[in-house]
């Protein structure tokens, strides 16, 4: 389900533009995701540098590759604040002229609710993107994860609202795709989103959805990597 998009070197220059805002005492929240793993990794060098930086992974990935460049690791509940989160998306609105700019689809890792945890808590939450993921509205299917009890019964009541839900299977076993809370996921497709924050509220409130990967209201920029440079919008 996760589509990488977009060239390289425009995703480490928003990842890495997006490590210039950690300042040394930080506590950083780290996405998932190829983009955000640019990020991660010039971290990493800071605090090679001799930076006092500690990290929250959202995700099995994002913990293994910030163990890798040793950046020192909290929990959420075990501190006071969190800075920063940097986190990408699957799909950003950029219309300027948009009630919904800025707003996002997130979860193809299957890591939404956790990063939606810590991108909430945090005191500023960044997009890292490159411009394959700007749209001028949500479109995407729309990942849930739900307890695995409630599968059906949350698929009826998406088939009711005239979506489409799909269990996410996963790549290279038998089965479908087991989030790292233990939860599956149903890749729902609404089509074009007129008013994603209504759509958030009404899954939201469905018995069964842990989280939903519609972020509306919750990112403070977008870092946007092109070959040329780095492009930031403020919302």
């Amino acid at each position: 389900m996760k589509t990488d998009g977009g060239s390289d070197t425009a995703k480490r220059r928003a990842g890495e533009r997006a490590a210039e805002e950690v300042e040394d005492g930080f506590v950083v929240g780290l996405g998932t995701g190829s983009t955000t793993a640019h990020a991660i990794r010039a971290i990493g060098r800071a605090v090679a540098d001799g930076r006092d930086i500690r990290a929250i992974p959202t995700s099995f990935q994002s913990r293994q590759l910030a163990l890798e460049v040793s950046i020192p690791l909290t929990e959420l509940d075990a501190v006071d604040r969190v800075d920063l989160a940097i986190d990408g998306a699957d799909q950003v609105v950029d219309d300027p002229d948009a009630a919904a700019r800025g707003a996002l689809i997130k979860g193809g890792g299957a890591a939404h609710a956790r990063e939606k945890l810590v991108d909430t808590a945090a005191d500023r939450f960044v997009v890292v993107a490159d411009p394959s993921k700007l749209t001028d509205r949500l479109e995407r299917s729309v990942p849930v994860e739900v307890l695995p009890d409630a599968h059906t019964t949350v698929a009826d009541r998406i088939d009711a609202m005239e979506g489409e839900p799909t269990l996410r299977t996963a790549e290279r076993k038998d089965g479908p795709v087991v989030t790292d809370n233990g939860n599956l996921v149903l890749d729902c497709a609404f089509g074009r989103i007129g008013d994603p924050a209504a759509l958030a509220a009404t899954l939201s409130a469905i018995p069964g959805v842990v989280e939903h990967g519609l972020f509306v209201g919750v990112a403070d920029a977008t870092y946007i990597g092109t070959d040329d440079g780095v492009e930031v919008r403020h919302y």
